[in-house]
Order: structure tokens, then sequence, then C-alpha cells
């Protein structure tokens, strides 16, 4: 039994010293810690040193749907009736302006090289997606609290869930264009996903606002925080639901209701990081490196296409939203990274559309791992380069 436990712990250890290492390294220079996590994980994991073992599918699953829940919360949590009277123009016209501009520009750019229309389609809708636990995090090390930042995380709140909208949509008509059979219900799972996370959100939201805090005055404990994260995220997956939804819903009821404390957020904020450098360092070890090299010239254009339309959906979204004209540019290098929401949408165009499966499954790793890399750094890029702390 002993000797069985012994490498677990080690390997536990020597991953939350990497994340020791990492925070330290990134204090000092321009480096994202979520970057430097990748990298470790890339270096000790299978494309490397091939030190570190690959994660089970169970214990990445419970990895990563803790982690994402909540950052699902804290990115709620930005939402509060203060922000979205300020900024939530700015928030609807840059999340929906950069889902269309991706939709618009990487297909009809897909479309132009010779990709058949519908495939042209699919991964269009599949780019819309972003990495909000890797964006988020990235906010938080910046340790900048602006207008930039504040509209920022309310983006990346909701654009995966536009982007989900979209998604469905296109694989709905391009299963109409195919002829194919499977998708009559796409419209249904599409309204019950949302509607029921929705729900959800505030179910557990409601109660959570008014009983946390209540234990000790105004400092919600750790274990009020986490019984909400863990409930929330069991429910969701009991139900099928979308435990990111669920999450946003539930933190934004908690910071807009919860009027007898203002930590509601705090204990997540300190408890996520210990997931977070788990769930990054493994997800780096599991990187498969090879699908850069076998992305062609399909997969270099579709990249270059979604870095184009998310910093021209960015500005135009920017302007219609009226935020300042030298933030406008930065909206999209901002919103480079990407990660499991893009995997999870080409793993169902993948099983609906099989006679595209291998490509689009091929292009969505490939490039989610280049982004996945640069993403980050130009996220902390674009933050830096904003306005000054207000």
């Amino acid at each position: 039994m002993a000797e069985e436990l012994a490498p677990v712990f080690l390997m536990l250890g020597g991953i939350f010293a990497l994340g020791l290492v990492a925070d330290s390294v990134a204090r000092r220079t321009a480096i994202p810690r979520v970057s430097l996590l990748l990298l470790f994980g890339v270096v000790l994991g299978g494309a490397g040193l091939d030190l570190l073992p690959r994660p089970g599918e169970a214990l990445q699953n419970f990895l990563s749907t803790t982690a994402l829940t909540m950052v699902a919360f804290l990115l709620g949590s930005s939402l509060s009736f203060e922000t979205l009277r300020s900024r939530g123009r700015a928030i609807l016209a840059v999340s929906v302006s950069v889902v269309v501009a991706t939709l618009v520009l990487v297909s009809l750019g897909l479309w132009a090289i010779g990709v058949p229309l519908g495939l042209a389609l699919i991964l269009a809708a599949i780019a819309t997606a972003t990495d909000p636990a890797a964006t988020q995090d990235v906010i938080t090390q910046s340790g900048r609290d602006t207008r930039f930042t504040r509209t920022l995380n309310g983006i990346v709140a909701i654009d995966d869930a536009w982007g989900l909208v979209a998604f469905s949509f296109v694989l709905l008509g391009v299963q109409q264009i195919e002829g194919a059979t499977t998708g009559t219900s796409v419209l249904f799972d599409l309204a019950r996903d949302i509607l029921g996370s929705v729900l959800l959100g505030l179910a557990v939201g409601l109660p959570g606002a008014w009983l946390t805090g209540r234990i000790e005055k105004g400092e919600p404990l750790l274990i009020e925080a986490l019984a909400l994260v863990f409930l929330l995220s069991g429910i969701a997956l009991a139900l099928d639901l979308s435990f990111l939804i669920a999450g946003m819903t539930a933190g934004m009821v908690l910071v807009n209701t919860a009027s007898h404390h203002d930590r509601a957020f705090h204990e997540i904020e300190h408890a996520r990081w210990p997931f977070l450098v788990l769930f990054f360092v493994l997800a780096g070890a599991a990187l498969e490196l090879s699908a850069l090299l076998a992305l062609g010239l399909i997969g270099i254009a579709y990249a270059v296409l979604r870095i184009a339309a998310r910093v021209a959906g960015g500005w135009i979204g920017g302007a219609i939203g009226q935020t300042p004209r030298d933030e406008r540019p930065l909206f999209g290098p901002a919103l480079l990274p990407q990660a499991g929401v893009a995997v999870g949408t080409a793993l169902i165009a993948a099983q609906e559309l099989p006679q595209w499966g291998e490509t689009i499954m091929a292009l969505t790793i490939g490039v989610t791992v280049l982004f996945e890399l640069v993403g980050p750094p130009a996220t902390l890029w674009a933050i830096r380069r904003s306005g000054p702390d207000d």
C-alpha cells in the first residue's frame, strides 16, 4: 500500500513545488504563470522527459471541473449590477462582435482556400471558444483592477455562452446542408442546456447568498465556498448541464444579493490556485506537440484567421461599446487563449459529422496547443498595454 501511494505523493509534492516556482518567476518576469505551468508539464510529460504519468480520465475530469467551476464563480462575480451599469454595453458589444467576426472571417477564409463550406463553418464555430481559466488567472496575476480588466472579465464570463449558441446553430445548419438527420434536436438541447444551467445557478446561488457568512460574521468560511463549488459541479454533471454557465450564474447571484458580507469570493480565490496548478501542469503533460507539426497549410490559415478575427472583432465591438480608442486593439489579443471548450465542441462535431471527424479533431487539437502556449502571454501583454489603474 505504502509503495503504491509513494509515487502519488511525490508527484503531487513535485507539482505543487513547480507551482511555487512558476508563481515566483512570474512575479519577476513578463511570463504568465499559466504558461510556465503548461511548459513544466510539457517538459516533464510524454512530449519531454516522460517523468509525469498521464492523468487518468477521471482525475483529469475532476481537476478540470473543479478548477473551471471556481473560475466560473469568480467570473460571475465580475457581473455585478454596478459593473453592468457602467461597462455592460462594452461587455455585450465586444463579446458578440468577437464571436460574429470569428464565425465570418474564419469560415470565409478557410472556404476561400478550398475547405468545404460545411467544414469551414464548423471550424469557425469551434474557433469562437476561449479559455476562461487561463484568461482569468492572467488577469489575477497582473494585479490590475482597471476599466479594461473589468470589461475583459465580463467578456470572458459570457463569450463562451455566445460561442455555444453559435456552434449549436452552425452545427444544425451544416447537418441540414449535408443531409444529416441526427441534429433535429440540437435547438432543444441547446435551450435545455442554457436554461437548465441558469436555473441551477439560481437554485444554488440564492440560498448560498443568504447562508454564506453567517457562521462567522462577514467572513465566509472555506468550507462554505467548497460546498457551493462541489454541490453545483456535482448537480451539473448529474443533470448533464454546463457547470460553467451554472457557476457563472451562481457567482453573479452571490455578488449582487449577498449584502450582509463583501468577501463571498475570497475563499474561492484562495482555494482555486492548487487546483489550477494541478490542472495546468497535467494538461501540459498531456499536450501532443506533434499536433503542431501536423497542422499544415489549413491549420496555419486557421490560426492566422482566428487571430485576425479576434483583433477585428475586438476593435469593432470596442467601437460599438464606446470603449477608449487605445483599448480597442487590445481586446483581440487578450481573448486568444483556447482550451477545453473548443475540444469539447470539436468532439461533438466529429461525432455528428463523421465524414470530417478526423480533420476536425486534428486541427482543433493542434490549434488549441498553439493558443494555450501563446495565448496567455498575449493576454498579459494586452493588460499591461491598457490604461492605468483607476
